[in-house]
């Protein structure tokens, strides 16, 4: 499965030739000021709450490439009113089947608002299930027990969770989700974009090595094999 990381929380996965973008933050990053994002393809978007920072650019891609927006029951509204009408509401539970898979949405204890400060819904995690592969997109949240619900749903390749602390879990508590899924291979976001979540990269892969899983920091615009 190639997984390509565009900073902060967003990234994008094919999966049958489709390409499934996640919270997508590109124009406003700093960080991501070489990515050209009117050049990124999106069949699906995946929205795990209603911040800035992870919904910034949906409107515009979503209407430029037609991608159907998955999200939960409040942001779809918002989303229709911004003139994006491919839409799939969804809630904490639930589950749909879609071209590349299915989706399961979990439990992420945050909160979640939206750019003009409307109500955002439950903030969610998603399991993506497919014949290519299986992972774990934690989306903002604190170490919760509900992480342990996870393997009993699936098998996980890989999962991608949060690690910059201040808003959502640290690296400790993330090596703690990882044990919980039951998954050693973790991809980290959510870190570096501003001072609140500035992190050490190398102490991070440190302490993920010392507890025998492998935490993969792709380059902002690098796409890598999972």
């Amino acid at each position: 499965m190639k997984f390509t990381y565009y900073g902060q929380s967003c990234f994008a996965v094919e999966i049958k030739g489709k390409k499934i973008l996640f919270d997508p933050f590109i124009t406003y990053n700093e960080l991501a000021k070489d990515i050209d994002v009117d050049s990124i393809e999106a069949d699906f978007i995946l929205l795990s709450h209603g911040h800035t920072d992870h919904i910034a650019d949906c409107v515009s891609i979503a209407k430029r490439t037609g991608a159907k927006v998955v999200a939960s029951y409040e942001i779809h509204e918002w989303l229709n009113k911004q003139g994006v009408e491919n839409t799939h509401p969804m809630n904490t539970g639930g589950k749909w089947h879609f071209e590349f898979g299915t989706v399961k949405c979990v439990v992420a204890q945050h909160s979640s608002s939206l750019p003009d400060g409307t109500y955002g819904g439950n903030p969610m995690g998603f399991i993506v299930n497919s014949s290519e592969g299986n992972f774990y997109f934690a989306g903002d949240t604190s170490l919760t027990l509900d992480m342990q619900l996870i393997p009993r749903w699936t098998k996980l390749d890989f999962a991608v969770l949060p690690i910059g602390d201040n808003f959502t879990m640290d690296v400790a508590d993330a090596i703690v989700a990882a044990e919980f899924v039951q998954c050693d291979k973790v991809v980290g976001v959510h870190y570096n974009t501003f001072g609140y979540i500035k992190i050490d990269i190398e102490l991070a892969k440190a302490d993920f090595k010392a507890a025998g899983k492998e935490l993969l920091l792709p380059g902002i615009g690098e796409t890598i094999k999972l």
